[in-house]
């Protein structure tokens, strides 16, 4: 297996790339959730509660969009 390249330039790709597939997560998952919960017509705890419920895949998901980034953006194959 080859050494990843990490120079500035793709740390900061990586980061850049991080945060849009991260930013377009959060909004895929946030209207799912305003769907559901206006669908359901939840009141605050219950709001608060599916909130909780969505939380733990969404941080999957971000942990999963970062590492993919840092892993296609470091990677010899691909400079």
């Amino acid at each position: 297996m080859q050494q990843r390249i990490k120079t500035f330039k793709t740390l900061s790709r990586a980061a850049s790339a991080a945060a849009f597939l991260s930013v377009q997560a959060l909004i895929c998952i946030g209207t799912v959730y305003w769907a559901v919960a206006e669908t359901l017509g939840l009141s605050a705890i219950a709001a608060l509660v599916l909130g909780g419920i969505f939380a733990a895949p969404t941080v999957f998901v971000l942990i999963t969009a970062t590492r993919m980034a840092f892993d296609a953006e470091t990677d010899p194959a691909n400079q």
